[in-house]
């Protein structure tokens, strides 16, 4: 069974930064599509980024510029960089994990909480 266990989330100022990272375990992490999403407050859960191994990541237009997802597939970790935030960007932030290869399954962290402050 594949675990996502999230970690960095926070408290910033508006203009700040903060590095979200979310480990994997239990299968291949290489055949994984690693992605986050988020759930801003009134809004539904929205995708930010993704990033499967030797691809290029996608991004949603709003975080274009300030967000960098990263993985690293010895550590089976993925990174989502958040530069220059605003209060805008406050919101629940969870680690989302597809299998690309063979069966499919679907996979999320537990979320965690970004604020950022005016």
């Amino acid at each position: 069974q594949v675990q996502l266990v999230e970690s960095g989330g926070g408290l910033v100022q508006a203009g700040g930064s903060l590095r979200l990272s979310c480990t994997h375990s239990g299968d291949i992490f290489t055949e994984y599509r690693m992605a986050w999403y988020r759930q801003v407050p009134g809004k539904q859960r929205e995708f930010v980024a993704s990033v499967a191994s030797e691809i290029t990541p996608n991004y949603a237009n709003f975080v274009k510029g300030r967000f960098t997802i990263s993985r690293d597939d010895a550590k089976r970790t993925v990174h989502l960089d958040m530069d220059s935030l605003k209060p805008e960007d406050t919101g629940v932030y969870y680690c989302h994990a597809v299998r690309i290869v063979g069966l499919k399954g679907e996979y999320w962290g537990q979320g965690m909480q970004v604020t950022v402050s005016s």
